[in-house]
């Protein structure tokens, strides 16, 4: 056991209660209960074993009597050593669930035993001084007291550690290697172990480690090879074990503790009655657990159960949600193959279609000549219609697959994006450009396909008349920006709809890059609604632009169409 620098024997020694003069009564008052104290000894643990207190207790709770206290005092021994023998005891009784009131009334029948024995002279009477008596039970018992509060104290400073260190934990590894540090220097052990039943249930992995280098409980980084995990081992496991490992039949997985160390403890960690792992601690000597040990053992790894459970659960939905982040950017992928053979298609079969019924179109016109007017009229409408058709497959192409976009990057299908849009809708569009070269290929398609949707979504909503679009690349952050002066939305209603994806299509797009997207409109009135009135909209995105060699940065530098 690990004694505290600063004891309460210090106290009781340096406090005026036990003076010069007491301590000399105190040492007479020693040397005549000395003759009796053995007497007294066995008589007491007669009285204790008939009240049902075992070995351990019996022997706990002699340490403390004022007998006690006379045989050392009569060896020469100090008052200090033999309270610090009490804050021992007391430790021990603590751990060992005993209530504080059952031992005053142990000390108060010992106190009365002593106080039926009565010298038989008077001078003999005089030197058993009842006031040296009382002020060594009165010291007694505020050591005991103390001796309760440092177990207490050290209780809740452990809960609280391995509270702590869950909440600090950001994966099962660091809340694993926390718990197990805890655990270890709360039982004092040498070395400290965590295996867990992997999630096949065919072998119990070594995920946690700690041993002692004389200060602190260091992690260790070999995990060695998992056992084989059967029934006959779960049975084993499956009960708190605090026993030699020199007799231990394969209940201690480290087979270097059966030469190293001399005993050990093992804690099941179990979840309705199946076993998920276990905690075990080696010990260079013999040290037997007390009740209160393995109940905070048991306590604690009840909640390491919940822990370890919630760590797994937080895994399973990181990884799930990495499936999904890798399925969501498959399917964008897919969606650009797809878009550009549509668009191939249209461009060789379609267009190609279309161009040819036009020049027939154009050769029987002229071909009519001025014979039949009504009809060389038909066929003039027809071309118009068919030349429309044309541009019109030529404008779906591009909105499909922008070949400048693939030829000329991205800048150049911006420019050609805006011009267009000038083109299909009447208002005013002011562009700016910083330098974007250098950007990998995937984070150009996002970005065009983001600036095609919110040109797309102004022209079909937002009855705005000034558009400002601008592009900045800076410490490694591409920033995009569209405004419009238009009539707004209601963001928060417009999310919630679920038949709508445009906006929730422009933010996954975004997220798979692990960039932000942040959508400012008119915000909801007091009554639920939304307000308008020219407020406009607001869509900035903040893209993260890896590190690749050769990136040339111009932020200076600006284009405007």
């Amino acid at each position: 056991m690990v004694k505290r620098p600063h004891s309460l024997a210090a106290f009781a020694d340096a406090g005026p209660a036990i003076g010069p003069t007491l301590r000399r009564r105190l040492a007479e008052w020693a040397r005549q209960v000395h003759a009796r104290a053995k007497r007294l000894d066995r008589e007491f643990n007669r009285w204790l074993t008939a009240r049902g207190f075992d070995r351990r207790q019996r022997k706990a709770l002699r340490a403390l009597t004022p007998g006690a206290a006379a045989e050392l005092l009569v060896a020469g021994r100090p008052l200090r050593e033999f309270l610090e023998q009490v804050e021992y005891s007391g430790r021990r009784l603590a751990k060992l669930n005993i209530p504080p009131s059952t031992i005053q009334r142990a000390l108060s029948a010992y106190k009365r035993m002593l106080d039926q024995w009565v010298p038989s002279s008077v001078v003999a009477r005089r030197r058993c001084d009842p006031a040296a008596a009382d002020q060594l039970y009165w010291s007694i018992l505020l050591a005991i007291n103390r001796a309760y509060y440092q177990v207490r104290e050290r209780e809740a400073a452990a809960f609280y550690k391995l509270f702590r260190g869950q909440l600090a934990a950001s994966n099962l590894e660091e809340l694993l290697a926390s718990s197990v540090a805890t655990l270890a220097e709360f039982c004092g052990a040498a070395e400290a172990h965590c295996y867990l039943v992997n999630r096949e249930g065919q072998a119990l992995e070594l995920r946690a480690s700690v041993a002692a280098d004389g200060t602190r409980f260091k992690p260790r980084s070999d995990p060695g090879p998992p056992v084989s995990f059967s029934r006959r081992l779960a049975r084993i496991l499956s009960r708190p074990r605090s026993e030699p490992l020199n007799r231990t039949a394969g209940a201690f997985l480290d087979p270097s503790w059966h030469e190293r160390f001399s005993w050990g403890w093992s804690i099941p960690l179990r979840e309705e009655g199946r076993l998920l792992g276990v905690f075990q601690f080696a010990f260079a000597q013999r040290y037997d657990w007390l009740p209160r040990e393995r109940a905070l053992l048991e306590a604690a790894a009840e909640r390491c159960t919940g822990a370890i459970d919630k760590a797994r659960l937080v895994e399973d939905l990181a990884a799930r949600e990495e499936q999904v982040r890798a399925l969501a950017e498959h399917l964008i992928h897919v969606e650009e193959i797809e878009r550009q053979r549509i668009s191939r298609e249209l461009h060789d079969e379609a267009g190609q279609s279309l161009l040819y019924l036009r020049l027939q179109l154009e050769m029987l016109e002229k071909s009519l000549g001025g014979s039949d007017l009504a009809l060389k009229q038909k066929l003039a409408e027809l071309r118009e219609i068919c030349e429309r058709t044309i541009l019109e497959t030529r404008r779906l192409i591009a909105a499909l697959s922008p070949a400048v976009l693939e030829q000329l990057g991205l800048a150049a299908a911006i420019k050609q994006l805006v011009r267009r849009f000038r083109q299909a809708y009447p208002c005013q569009v002011h562009l700016r450009l910083g330098s974007l070269a250098g950007l990998p290929k995937p984070m150009e398609t996002v970005v065009y396909r983001l600036l095609q949707e919110c040109c797309n979504n102004i022209a079909k909503h937002s009855k705005a008349r000034n558009v400002n679009i601008r592009l900045e690349l800076s410490d490694e952050i591409l920033r995009v920006e569209v405004e419009d002066d238009g009539i707004g939305f209601c963001v928060p209603e417009a999310l919630s709809r679920t038949e709508s994806f445009g906006l929730r299509g422009m933010r996954e797009r975004v997220a798979l890059l692990g960039g932000v997207l942040q959508i400012q409109s008119p915000r909801p009135s007091a009554r639920g609604g939304c307000s308008g009135g020219g407020a406009g909209c607001r869509i900035v995105a903040e893209l993260p632009v890896p590190r690749q060699n050769g990136l040339v940065r111009e932020d200076q530098l600006t284009h405007r169409a």
